[in-house]
């Protein structure tokens, strides 16, 4: 550290102008000037290093205030900037202005410019590192404006006894932007309000701190100083400013923390040998800055106005006060090996000279004391002292031993004492300083149970909000429903005397009429009453329509209320349509093919369908009897859906038994069934079939139809499934169902659309949730089908691209291993089926499509066509069904095995699983067959019980009465085409 030097504080003054609401006021400008430094106030002079006018600009002030402390702080010493004044008096505006304005701009802004064009100025051996740190003082406690989780830090002292914050955020800067854009953060985070006096009244004490350190890269040399800028927020009178509330104990806090600052500053005045720093953290962390090692210059900032002239008076005399400190200032340097030398040498050099001194005083002393007289030119003589300083010290310290060493003892023993006094403050520093952040961490954890208590009150009360609004939402709905129960018991007692009175309103119209008629002939008779006569009868007439139109508007809303009871109860009446009208009598139903909660569909046998000679294999759907209203209507709708499709890869409608009887759809059989069973059946067309030769199985490949499965057939399936799809779409059609057990397979592998009504209810256990009578698919079903109903075209596409799958994996069941309930969540989250083993990336691709979120951004079926058909080209590979089959058991099926139904007779006796394909035509029409016993022949009996008047052989083995009773549970077994 170099040589101490002593300087004032400087003390500058600076008057605003009158503000709107002083001048509105009428308020007196009561400052006068006298030059430069002097300004009156009620005939008194206050004088001050500067004194600035209310005219005088920003620029003006920083370049007499602050301007050469930004050289001071570049040469190693410390600088503080501080302005002081009561509320509303431009202190802010002093050191900050407006940030970003040239002219407008303060202290702090023009300051940081300055340090940064004073570097680039500089030596180029010069290097220097810049840090700032930006915080406030509010309500006593310290907080960091550039991280303001840090709500309460404390104040410690370092090595050489000077004051400094812990913990502060410090942030390096290399420019004025980032420095500026630093201000900009912390400004953002200080506590302002809006007073009477004030409209942006600064509740805190912002201190901005510049650390700039340099070192010289050839002499080594190392300098540091500190600036401390700092804007105190004002003195305050509440009867002024109108404070109250959070804005009271803040400016509580302000005038204690500036009074303290006043107390330092008339100890540090009066030269009181204790000087209060630790009343305030304000005042302990510009220790350094009062009285201390920093060139310091305080701007107070005053009013003008006659309506403040007792709190002006109050900051001149803070500001002379202040004028009389004296601080102690050095540069901060941190010296080199050779510095430190040269500083040793020349210490003990002036040692020499001080030992050479006290060594002649003493003897002189003893001289004196001894009763000797000391002639002038043998009296102590500084210079004559310092020229023999080396030849006396020797000449001492040989013949003056003793002496010398009892003055040491008593120096050792006064520097001990004084060692012990410092070690005993400095271990009291150190205790102040641990308890300081005790409780600085004790106040960090108060205000965060603070934060959490009050979360959990405004928890707690929009819980009892919403309690309270629940139960007067659930209070409403029952009062709702109280009135609505008596408004439909109203209405149905209406309804009833409305019935009752229906007849008698019946006979008084009979009545008028008679009475008409009488009227009319006596009008004919009594011309002389015309006019009145004329005018009763309008009358009459008016009244009678409009009883007429109400009766009849009753009856029709009474017809229809009967209309919907006799559907209710059972009426399965249904409108004959003579185009689709099939005979009963001409159908002969035969074993279920499948069935479901309330329909089943069964093979049966048509006589002279559609004008065709003989007999047709055909499919017959039908309700069983448990079945309610709602299934019937189901069936009608597939009925009238069936009748308006005609496509080679939709199910075909034959015709119906609408009449006598349940309804009956009679459409076109297939013969291989659903297309999931098919699927399934086909994994055993593998090569596991081999013979022990190594050649197939014959009677595996003896039909086109069961050879063994390429990804070229599963590519067509999917094609003609989308062809007809394509139709449905361009119908305006709606499956709802799409999925591989509604697909059937026909002669040749023709792919038929299938259930398009009926079979929502006819599904596997574990493939639906149960709702209501019904089940839904859920595995199959869209996101907007399951989530909000919304079925469309779109939602079908979504179906075949899980139909897709189910055709890769041969018959799998979707999302194996994961249960429907499941399913929702993981379909809103954009869980999606994992690509199956034979799967090409293209084919996945396109199941992925179908699959999209948004129903829009899925493709229409016309695109899915055009896809498929460019697949079909390249795939002709077929399937490694040997190497997929048994692990796809596992990882696709559901465990569900497809039970064959056994065939019985009347008489519970089993029938042959294979029939010869000429058995039916012979039982029907009365052949023989060499294979069969020729015995008296037993007539059929038709479904709707009649004869048939074909015959039956006892011993045939074979009971062929195909009248389906509705509590029978096992049907006959498939025909053999």
């Amino acid at each position: 550290m170099a040589d101490l030097a002593e300087c004032n504080i400087k003390v500058m003054c600076r008057f605003r102008p009158l503000n709107e609401s002083e001048v509105n006021r009428g308020d007196k400008y009561i400052a006068k000037f006298q030059g430069e430094d002097t300004v009156v106030i009620a005939s008194k002079p206050y004088a001050f290093d500067r004194v600035f006018q209310s005219s005088t600009s920003q620029e003006q002030v920083y370049n007499d205030c602050a301007k050469k402390i930004v050289k001071d702080v570049l040469e190693g010493y410390n600088g503080t900037i501080f302005a002081y004044g009561q509320t509303s008096s431009g202190k802010t505006h002093t050191m900050e202005g407006k940030l970003h304005d040239p002219e407008g701009m303060g202290i702090i802004p023009r300051i940081v410019q300055d340090i940064f064009n004073y570097i680039y100025s500089m030596d180029e051996n010069l290097e220097f590192h810049i840090k700032v740190s930006y915080f406030e003082i509010y309500l006593d406690k310290i907080r960091d404006l550039l991280d303001v989780s840090k709500t309460n830090l404390s104040v410690h002292e370092d090595k050489n006894r000077v004051p400094y914050v812990k913990g502060c955020t410090e942030r390096f800067v290399c420019s004025p932007d980032e420095v500026m854009d630093t201000i900009d953060e912390g400004k953002s985070n200080r506590h302002v309000a809006v007073t009477n006096m004030n409209e942006h009244s600064s509740r805190s004490h912002s201190i901005f701190l510049i650390n700039v350190k340099q070192e010289n890269t050839q002499t080594e040399q190392k300098l540091s100083g500190k600036l401390y800028l700092v804007d105190l927020a004002g003195s305050e009178k509440v009867s002024k400013t109108g404070a109250e509330g959070a804005v009271l104990d803040e400016a509580k806090n302000i005038n204690k923390s500036l009074s303290a600052l006043g107390n330092v500053i008339s100890a540090l005045a009066e030269g009181s040998t204790y000087v209060p720093y630790r009343d305030s953290k304000m005042t302990r962390i510009l220790q350094d800055s009062l009285g201390g090692n920093c060139r310091t210059t305080i701007v107070i900032c005053c009013s003008p106005s006659s309506y403040n002239e007792s709190e002006t008076k109050s900051t001149l005399l803070f500001g002379q006060r202040a004028k009389t400190i004296k601080n102690t200032v050095c540069v901060n340097v941190e010296l080199t090996a050779e510095q430190w030398k040269k500083k040793y040498e020349k210490e003990k050099e002036k040692n020499k000279i001080l030992r050479n001194t006290i060594q002649w005083l003493e003897n002189e002393l003893n001289r004196w004391r001894n009763g000797e007289t000391v002639p002038i030119d043998e009296q102590f003589d500084k210079e004559k002292a310092n020229l023999e300083a080396f030849t006396v010290d020797k000449d001492i310290t040989l013949t003056n031993d003793k002496p010398a060493t009892a003055i040491g003892v008593i120096g050792n023993f006064t520097d001990a004492e004084r060692r012990k006094c410092e070690e005993e403050i400095a271990k009291l520093y150190k205790q102040l300083d641990d308890k300081d952040e005790e409780i600085n961490q004790q106040s960090q954890l108060v205000e965060k149970l603070k934060t959490q208590m009050l979360d959990q009150e405004e928890l707690l009360a929009s819980t009892r909000r919403d309690q309270d609004n629940m139960q007067a939402e659930l209070n409403r709905l029952q009062a709702e429903n109280d009135a609505s129960k008596e408004e439909v018991k109203e209405v149905l007692q209406a309804l009833e005397e409305l019935a009752v009175n229906y007849d008698q309103k019946s006979q008084e119209v009979e009545d008028k009429t008679k009475e008409y008629e009488l009227l009319s002939d006596e009008l004919n008779q009594k011309s002389a009453t015309l006019a009145s006569i004329d005018a009763e009868l309008q009358k009459l007439k008016e009244m009678t329509n409009h009883q007429k139109k109400r009766a009849a508007e009753m009856m029709a809303s009474l017809l229809k209320d009967l209309a919907e009871i006799g559907i209710a109860v059972g009426n399965n009446d249904v409108k004959e349509d003579p185009k689709w009208e099939f005979p009963r009598k001409n159908l002969v139903l035969g074993k279920t093919l499948g069935e479901g909660e309330f329909g089943k569909v069964v093979k049966a046998t048509a006589f002279h369908l559609k004008g065709r000679a003989g007999y047709t294999t055909v499919a017959v759907k039908m309700l069983k009897e448990n079945a309610s209203p709602s299934e019937l209507r189901d069936l009608l709708s597939e009925f009238n859906v069936l009748k308006q499709v005609n496509h080679p890869h939709v199910i075909k409608l034959y015709g119906a038994c609408s009449q006598d009887g349940p309804l009956l759809l009679i459409v076109e059989y297939a013969k291989y069934g659903s297309l999931r069973g098919f699927l399934r059946e086909s994994r055993k067309v593998g090569p596991g079939y081999l013979g022990s030769g190594g050649s197939r199985n014959s009677s595996s490949l003896d039909h086109p139809d069961e050879r063994a499965l390429t990804m070229g057939d599963l590519i067509s399936f999917a094609w003609q499934i989308s062809q007809g799809m394509q139709y449905l779409a361009e119908m305006k059609l709606v499956h709802r169902d799409l999925a591989a057990r509604n697909i059937l397979v026909a002669e040749g592998r023709k792919m038929k659309i299938s259930d398009f009504g009926l079979s929502r209810d006819v599904y596997e256990e574990d493939s639906y949730v149960k709702r209501s009578q019904g089940r839904i698919p859920v595995k199959w079903m869209a996101i907007e089908s399951l989530f909000d109903h919304i079925y469309t075209t779109q939602s079908d596409v979504w179906s075949f691209g899980v139909l897709l799958w189910e055709i890769v994996t041969l018959g799998g069941n979707p999302y194996p291993g994961i249960p429907p309930e499941r399913l929702f969540n993981l379909l809103k989250t954009g869980h999606r089926m994992e690509r199956p083993d034979n799967c090409s990336e293209e084919m996945y691709r396109l199941m992925l499509q179908c699959w999209k979120q948004e129903p829009d951004k899925r493709p229409v079926f016309a695109d899915i066509s055009k896809d498929l058909e460019k697949m079909m080209v390249k795939r002709r590979d077929y399937l490694d069904l040997a190497a997929s089959t048994p692990s796809d058991s596992l990882i696709y099926d559901d465990g569900l095995s497809e039970e064959e139904t056994p065939l019985v007779d009347c008489n519970n006796a089993p029938l042959p699983r294979a029939l010869p394909s000429t058995w039916i035509e012979n039982k029907l029409y009365g052949m023989s067959d060499p294979n069969w016993p020729g015995e008296s022949p037993v007539p059929l009996t038709r479904a709707d019980g009649t004869n048939t008047g074909f015959p039956r052989y006892p011993n045939d083995s074979v009971y062929a009465n195909w009248m389906l009773s509705p509590s029978a549970a096992k049907l006959m077994d498939t025909f053999d085409s």
